[in-house]
């Protein structure tokens, strides 16, 4: 009698356990949910039981229900910027999550450049991050949230997640890119932000997109038979697909206002195919977020070195990325040709990369409208006189510096070989440049600007973002 006592006490237990309500470990204390939207919200509970959300900031109850297999979602319309709130949700069991932000949410994810952290990689460093680490106050307002690394060969409906507050540790462990794009909004939106940081250093695009995808529109490409024969290739956090399975899908739908990417170094040598994959990503995160204009700003990779820095490899790269933008609408590209290092793949400078991405988000998505934050690119080419007239489209202070001749120009013939030039923006028309000054090339048929692996920027907009390196050549 006795142990048919305790083996009632157990199974008593054991169904305890599995009606008590959870939600997935995106969701957590110190989250920030969008402002003014139909927040996702989901989890699990007991199979059939009824799902009940009560958040603080209204009366109102949001009532749904767990499927056969025990999963549940709902959405809870959210109100503008404030908090801290709190997030009751029950079964007949209670969990109430606490400290709970409404602001703006921003998902970011790409590679290392990425994924560096404000503490920095072992022997490299973020520029200002000390101060910024040992200045932390949890009163400011912006929230972090990092993935740990999972890859899978399934799609997972779950990835361990962390969210910080703004405190020492939590800045120290948040993407240094991310933490500077969501420190401009913060400073100049004066509302909470929260990032999402879902990124692993040397992945290639294919990565983070769904198998599906690129099993329909890339199988004659890329190599896909680990997902048929379950055997995990050598470099298998490189594999197509299974950082999408592991990691992005788990964070998929989660209510954001748009999408940061910073990635492109493990592509660079597939620099034609990447702008087909990179338009194919952000057409499958809005098909899966279910918002056609969810907003898509990326960084293009840096000047760096490589195995021989006069290589036009990552020159080539640089320019598809930039072509990305007109395939892509409502994207925006933060050029940092001007913040690269010869011998770090991974840029000390991050401020600059995250306020770069913040000034296209203020420009196109919260009003700010009197700056150019978009980077110059050629838009016309007129060969004369043994030189050739490039017209930009440039905003509407055009290009500087003025009346300076300018390196990192070349300049090539019939014979398809490239030598250096110089460039000037006229002073008469600051979105011109005329690139001269090329006594090897008479006739000039192709020009080029910063195609190497390793270049220095001369050409800004009045705002001080650099032109992106082009080439008008297909050789």
């Amino acid at each position: 009698m006795k142990r048919f006592s305790i083996l009632c006490i157990l199974l008593a237990s054991v169904c305890t356990m599995q009606a008590k309500v959870t939600m997935a470990p995106i969701f957590a204390d110190n989250m920030v949910l969008q402002q003014q939207s139909d927040a996702a919200l989901w989890g699990s509970a007991d199979p059939g039981s009824k799902v009940v959300i009560t958040p603080s900031w209204t009366k109102t109850k949001t009532v749904t229900k767990a499927g056969e297999d025990g999963k549940w979602f709902a959405r809870v319309s959210t109100p503008v910027a404030g908090g801290p709130y709190e997030i009751t949700i029950s079964d007949g069991e209670k969990l109430t999550l606490k400290n709970v932000l409404v602001g703006e949410v921003w998902i970011c994810s790409g590679q290392s450049n990425m994924e560096m952290p404000m503490k920095g990689f072992w022997g490299q460093p973020v520029d200002g991050s000390t101060d910024l680490i040992l200045g932390a106050k949890k009163s400011t307002q912006i929230r972090s949230c990092n993935l740990k690394r999972e890859k899978s060969l399934t799609v997972q409906d779950e990835c361990p997640a962390t969210w910080y507050e703004h405190t020492p540790e939590g800045v120290a462990e948040a993407s240094a890119t991310a933490y500077f794009f969501a420190k401009r909004l913060y400073e100049t939106l004066d509302i909470p932000v929260g990032i999402i940081n879902v990124s692993w250093g040397g992945t290639p695009i294919e990565g983070w997109m769904n198998p599906e995808l690129l099993k329909k529109e890339f199988g004659g490409e890329l190599d896909l038979s680990h997902f048929d024969t379950g055997i995990w290739p050598k470099y298998d956090w490189q594999a197509p697909g299974v950082l999408y399975n592991g990691m992005l899908h788990s964070v998929i739908p989660y209510t954001a206002k748009g999408f940061i990417w910073y990635q492109g170094c493990n592509n660079r040598d597939r620099f034609e195919q990447y702008k087909r994959l990179q338009t194919a990503f952000v057409k499958m995160l809005r098909s899966e977020w279910g918002n056609e204009d969810m907003p898509f700003y990326f960084t293009q990779i840096a000047p760096y070195a490589y195995e021989n820095p006069d290589s036009p490899i990552s020159g080539y790269m640089m320019w598809a990325q930039a072509q990305t933008v007109d395939l892509i609408p409502h994207s925006g590209m933060a050029c940092i040709h001007d913040a690269g290092e010869l011998a770090c793949i991974h840029p000390a400078n991050k401020k600059v990369v995250g306020d770069r991405l913040a000034f296209l988000a203020l420009m196109n998505d919260y009003g700010f409208d009197n700056i150019d934050a978009k980077t110059p690119v050629p838009v016309a080419i007129e060969y004369r006189d043994g030189g050739a007239l490039l017209t930009f489209d440039a905003g509407r202070m055009g290009l500087s510096p003025i009346s300076v001749e300018l390196d990192g120009f070349e300049l090539a013939g019939e014979d398809k070989v490239f030598y250096p030039a110089k460039g000037i923006v006229l002073w008469n028309n600051c979105n011109q440049v005329w690139v001269h000054d090329c006594p090897q090339v008479e006739k000039p048929v192709a020009v080029r600007y910063g195609i190497r692996n390793w270049s220095e920027a001369t050409l800004f907009n009045c705002y001080g973002i650099p032109a992106s390196p082009f080439r008008s050549d297909d050789w």
